[in-house]
């Protein structure tokens, strides 16, 4: 059926190389297998494999362009029948009084993408392993420098599974609880294929299965329809342990919403210098005042908090403060600091499984 070849097609392209001197990795890999079609495409980082309902007359398997099938696919009619047709290496389309034909690559030259048929090392819902990823997932490094920060670090003890990421100025770490056990393994995780997995994980608390195949160089995601499969990054992830804050003099908590509109207004006007916004907690109920200042104005808004210890200011990048705010769902934050030149803390209420961590930007005044 159109809608649901559609929608197959939609969920494998996002894995297709666009920069590839390889021209068959710009296409999708069309194969009859088990009572349907199997739908595969990948940049060689991750792969993506989804199984479409049909009836098979004549098994076979052909690659075509998936831009180009995609676009055709979509602009059939909605809720119609589709026959695919493979003859040498073109593929005939036809759906009602419609039909294309598509130049195509011999599927023997598209690479082997592994298969969820060995038995998973564990099993996460997948809507808490879609909420982890949506709090972690944006602090990984997107500079290539230093290639295992573009990465999560992602380590299995027992039932527990902690994620961290990190760049130069932040840390974000989570740990949620799987649904079986699994001995101490640690591996990194491009966050971009995290990215692209959250895309296809739903808000409910069916399983995922996670399969870390025996070299440990790929790890393999199984829902239903649906396989999505990372290669690892080689190397050590740092021991973000030793830079996080294990105490504090100043702890107040806010509303996050009510924070996270504050730091959007100051935000607007850091755009135009240096990015910096600046927080002040006065002691008892000062409460917490957000500003910034820049030769094209200043902004000051102020925020109910509830403070224990000192008072303090200290100052922040505003992208780094608004991506942690907008990817926590948390309605009370925990803000905790040991002055202006230490690590700040973002902790939800009541959320023990979460910290963030951001390093202050040194200002003249």
């Amino acid at each position: 059926m159109q809608d649901n070849l559609a929608r197959g097609l939609q969920i494998v392209s996002r894995a297709v190389s666009s920069r590839s001197t390889l021209p068959v990795l710009a296409n999708v890999l069309l194969r009859t297998e088990d009572a349907g079609l199997k739908l595969t495409a990948t940049n060689l980082e991750i792969g993506m494999t989804c199984w479409v309902p049909g009836k098979i007359e004549v098994d076979g398997a052909l690659t075509v362009p998936a831009r180009l099938i995609t676009d055709v696919v979509n602009s059939l009619p909605t809720g119609e029948r589709v026959d695919l047709n493979a003859e040498g290496a073109s593929l005939q389309i036809r759906s009602g009084r419609h039909q294309a034909h598509l130049r195509g690559i011999d599927a023997e030259e598209f690479p082997v993408i592994p298969s969820a048929g060995e038995r998973p090392t564990t099993r996460i819902s997948q809507r808490a392993l879609r909420q982890a990823l949506a709090q972690v997932t944006y602090a990984a490094a997107t500079d290539e420098a230093r290639p295992i920060l573009t990465g999560v670090l992602t380590k299995f003890e027992g039932d527990r599974l902690t994620l961290a990421a990190a760049d130069n100025y932040r840390i974000a770490v989570k740990t949620l609880t799987t649904l079986d056990p699994v001995e101490e393994t640690s591996i990194v995780v491009p966050a971009r294929s995290y990215v692209e997995l959250m895309r296809v994980l739903s808000d409910m608390d069916d399983p995922v299965e996670v399969i870390i195949t025996p070299a440990k160089n790929q790890i393999l995601f199984h829902l239903e329809g649906v396989d999505l499969v990372s290669r690892l990054i080689d190397g050590q992830f740092p021991n973000y342990q030793q830079v996080m804050p294990t105490s504090h003099t100043t702890r107040a908590v806010v509303e996050r919403q009510e924070m996270l509109n504050a730091v959007k207004l100051s935000a607007l006007i850091a755009s135009s210098s240096a990015n910096v916004v600046k927080l002040r907690l006065d002691g008892g109920e000062g409460g917490l005042t957000i500003a910034a200042a820049a030769d094209i104005g200043d902004t000051e808004g102020q925020v109910d908090a509830a403070v224990e210890g000192d008072g303090v200011a200290i100052a922040f990048n505003a992208r780094y403060l608004l991506e942690a705010l907008q990817n926590l769902d948390a309605e009370q934050l925990a803000l905790e600091f040991t002055g202006p030149l230490s690590p700040g803390v973002l902790k939800p209420v009541g959320d023990d499984e979460y910290v963030h961590v951001i390093m202050p930007v040194r200002t003249p005044s």
